[in-house]
């Protein structure tokens, strides 16, 4: 049995309860190896290990905010992610600080006698030719060179090969149900349960925009450019890609899903904390 165990950057709190955990799941016969900043933190260079490796592991345990959550998602693939909250929200993770040993320990003996119980949730990639983007949990965007007065590009968008919209905007937003709380609200897109099986089209700042659509989860999403320097796509807010103009952009469903271990968060609880 291997757990990977990921704390929020600069955060002694999670640094501190990632030992904790190392230590109670070492009584346990578990190994577990650190992402290495983590690893660095609680001096135990030994058990350190680069994120992208966690998919190896029968568990990854993100310690900290959403944001955590998303870095260790990065690593883990198809790896069960349980998730403990150190943020103000949480609609990633479920487990409280105070009760998260126990919460791993019954995880692990879950996994060990068969009776996990995972849910899935969406990821999403972007495409264009030869060029594939990192998959996302939240959300991929496509933006012109810059956003604001005299930025931006001309999108033309399609589902399935049917048009939606076309016009002048900041750029297009593409978001799974558990993007929907995430940038996509801040730019005043619906927000979705994540039970729905759909995704999030989103004209950021357009100049004749439509209204923000919600699409079956299995559409493809067409973003084309051909007035514009270039475009950028992002994957969750990072690794930000440049492709030349005029391009196709194709965004889908990405394998494999999130898979999310351990307590069910609340989500209208998780809801009443963004105001």
């Amino acid at each position: 049995m291997n757990v990977g165990i990921v704390a929020q950057r600069d955060n002694s709190r999670a640094a501190t309860l990632a030992d904790e955990l190392r230590t109670a799941l070492a009584t346990d016969g578990v190994d577990c190896r650190l992402d290495e900043s983590t690893a660095s933190a609680i001096g135990a260079p030994a058990v350190a290990a680069p994120v992208d490796s966690f998919d190896a592991c029968d568990l990854v345990v993100s310690i900290g905010g959403d944001g955590t959550f998303l870095f260790a998602a990065r690593g883990a693939g198809g790896t069960p992610i349980l998730g403990v909250n150190l943020g103000e929200v949480g609609f990633l993770n479920a487990v409280t600080p105070d009760t998260a040993v126990d919460a791993v320990r019954e995880e692990v003996d879950s996994l060990r006698d068969g009776t996990q119980d995972v849910r899935e949730a969406p990821r999403l990639s972007g495409a264009c030719g030869d060029w594939e983007s990192v998959p996302a949990v939240n959300e991929i965007v496509v933006t012109g060179p810059r956003r604001g007065h005299g930025g931006g590009a001309t999108f033309e968008v399609e589902i399935d090969g049917s048009p939606y919209t076309s016009g002048h905007a900041d750029g297009i937003l593409i978001a799974t149900p558990t993007g929907s709380s995430a940038y996509n609200l801040s730019e005043s897109g619906p927000l979705v349960h994540p039970s729905i099986n759909g995704l999030i089209i989103n004209e950021m700042c357009g100049t004749e925009a439509m209204p923000p659509l919600v699409v079956a989860g299995d559409c493809e999403v067409t973003v084309s450019v051909d007035d514009a320097d270039h475009v950028v796509v992002v994957s969750d807010g990072r690794r930000p890609h440049e492709l030349d103009v005029p391009c196709e952009i194709q965004v889908s469903r990405a394998e494999p899903p999130v898979r999310l271990a351990g307590p069910v968060a609340d989500f209208f609880e998780a809801l009443g904390k963004l105001s």
